[in-house]
């Protein structure tokens, strides 16, 4: 495996650990998310993000919107790791009175929270009206043609959203919005874990969500949520996409990494002991020493 290969993982890894111990500190908080979407995290932020590290403001930066903000530790841990926000103490205060780490992402309380989310679906319609926002922008001001896309209205919004997002209608009424406008700025990664807090998403969902998309005039694919030459790729064909939304399904396991609760609905929310967690860090440390 090459170096940028390892430090990808570690990277992952580096998530998932910030993930558990952070929660385990507030003994409250959803954990499961944000291990399973580590891998997705790096990628995006790593790869594919336009973003300026000192300046979490930069006009021409590309937006990233946490639908389902109770996983709110993968976004905390990106803004602490890539430099942009929040230090080690930052994630220590996880859900403490006056922390800048509160339990959902807030805007204007910490720099790189491109707005507040929490209640299922909001998140998924303000990522469509920022799209809008930045077509309405572009158009105004006129399209540039350099191949660094600087200028107003040039960058993408990306979101990530959940099951719980998904079931909401007001998400499939602005996805039919951004399908029929052509938002080719937008693009989301579907966290499909097929879990939600009370169980398999086959007690309340079995909804074809790719067919849906598709038929709102998406564009959709579906890979692996750890395979990170796949999940570039998928993003580079979305950027590609100029004149459709673009959804890609990222296939997950909630609570990667926290041995036999992964993958069950108890992941989610907090589950895991002290033991638990050690036994995880573990894990992750001999898989990295094993290459």
């Amino acid at each position: 495996m090459s170096d940028a290969a390892d430090l990808a993982r570690h990277a992952a890894h580096t998530i998932r650990g910030l993930a558990m111990d952070a929660i385990q500190e507030a003994n409250s908080g959803h954990p499961g998310a944000p291990m399973g979407m580590a891998d997705m995290a790096v990628v995006l932020w790593h790869d594919v993000l336009k973003y300026d590290p000192t300046d979490a403001a930069w006009p021409d930066r590309d937006r990233v919107v946490l639908s389902n903000g109770h996983a709110s530790m993968l976004l905390y841990s990106m803004l602490h790791l890539t430099g942009t926000a929040l230090s080690l103490d930052d994630l220590k205060r996880f859900r403490q009175w006056h922390s800048p780490t509160a339990g959902h992402p807030e805007y204007g309380e910490t720099p790189g929270i491109e707005v507040t989310t929490g209640p299922l679906g909001q998140g998924f319609a303000h990522a469509v009206g920022m799209a809008l926002a930045g077509r309405l922008a572009r158009s105004r001001f006129g399209q540039l043609d350099s191949d660094d896309l600087l200028g107003p209205g040039e960058h993408f919004v990306y979101g990530i959203v959940g099951d719980g997002d998904l079931m909401e209608g007001v998400s499939s009424e602005a996805g039919s919005l951004a399908g029929h406008l052509g938002l080719g700025n937008l693009i989301f990664l579907y966290d499909d874990n097929l879990v939600t807090i009370d169980g398999p998403t086959s007690l309340s969902f079995s909804e074809d969500v790719p067919a849906r998309f598709e038929a709102q005039r998406w564009h959709v694919e579906t890979i692996d949520g750890e395979d990170h030459e796949g999940l570039a790729s998928a993003l580079a064909r979305a950027r590609g996409e100029i004149e459709r939304p673009s959804l890609i399904v990222t296939k997950t396991l909630v609570g990667k990494g926290s041995g036999a609760i992964a993958g069950q609905a108890k992941a989610h929310g907090w589950s895991m002991k002290p033991e638990d967690i050690r036994a995880a860090t573990e894990a992750f440390l001999s898989l990295e020493a094993s290459g």
